[in-house]
C-alpha cells in the first residue's frame, strides 16, 4: 500500500487533472446534453476502460525501464517535476474553455459505439498519457510491490475520472455557460495552476 500522506497528496492532485476541462470532460458534457446522463454512462464505461490501459501501459512501461535502472527514478522525478511546474504556469494563464465536439445522436445511438467513443477518446488523449507518464511514477515506492501501489493509484484514478464526468454531464449547458464566459471560472486555473507548481516542487526535491 502507498503511504497514507503520499495518498494525501495524490489523490487532490489527480482530481484537480480529471477535472481540469478536455476532451474526455468535454464528450461527457456534449453527450450528457444531447442524449442525456443515462446514456451517457455507457461511454464513461468505455473511457474508464481507456483509462485504465493508458495508466497501466504507462507504468509499466516507465517502471521496466526504472527497476532496470534506479538511478532513472531520480532524475524521472525532477524531469516530471519541472514538467508539472510548466504545466502548472500554462493552466494560470490559459483561459477556462470547454472545447467544442459536435456530437450527432445517430452516431451515438448505441452502446457499443459509445463505449468505443469514451474507449478511443481516452487512449488517443495526449494529455491523458503525458500527466500519466510524467505524473504518476515518481508516487510510486520501488522498496514497495508495485503491484499493489498500482491497484490502488488506479482505483482512485478511476473513481476521480467517473465522479467528473458525472459532474460534466450533469451539468450540460449550465456548466458550459459558467466554463465560456464567467470571469470567476477563471479561479479555477489560478488554483489548479498554483496547485499543480506546488506538486511539481514536491516531486522535484521529494
Amino acid at each position: 500500500m502507498p503511504d497514507f500522506s503520499i495518498l494525501l497528496i495524490f489523490i487532490p492532485t489527480w482530481f484537480l487533472v480529471s477535472i481540469s476541462p478536455g476532451l474526455c470532460m468535454s464528450l461527457a458534457m456534449s453527450l450528457g446534453m444531447t442524449i442525456g446522463l443515462k446514456k451517457t454512462l455507457w461511454m464513461m464505461l468505455g473511457e474508464l476502460i481507456g483509462v485504465a490501459i493508458v495508466v497501466v501501459c504507462a507504468v509499466l512501461g516507465v517502471a521496466s525501464v526504472i527497476l532496470k535502472y534506479p538511478a532513472v527514478f531520480e532524475v524521472a522525478k525532477v524531469i516530471s517535476g519541472a514538467y508539472i511546474i510548466f504545466v502548472g504556469a500554462r493552466t494560470w494563464r490559459t483561459k477556462v474553455e470547454i472545447e467544442s465536439i459536435h456530437i450527432t445522436k445517430r452516431s451515438t445511438s448505441t452502446s457499443l459505439s459509445l463505449i468505443n467513443k469514451g474507449l478511443l477518446t481516452a487512449v488517443l488523449n495526449p494529455k491523458g498519457w503525458a500527466f500519466t507518464v510524467s505524473l504518476l511514477p515518481p508516487f510510486f515506492d520501488l522498496e514497495k510491490p508495485l503491484a499493489l501501489q498500482l491497484s490502488v493509484f488506479l482505483m482512485i484514478i478511476l473513481v476521480s475520472e467517473l465522479l467528473c464526468m458525472f459532474l460534466y454531464a450533469s451539468g450540460g449547458r449550465g456548466l458550459r455557460k459558467l466554463l465560456n464566459s464567467n470571469d470567476k471560472a477563471q479561479y479555477i486555473n489560478k488554483i489548479g495552476g498554483i496547485l499543480l507548481i506546488g506538486v511539481g516542487l514536491w516531486l522535484a526535491f521529494l
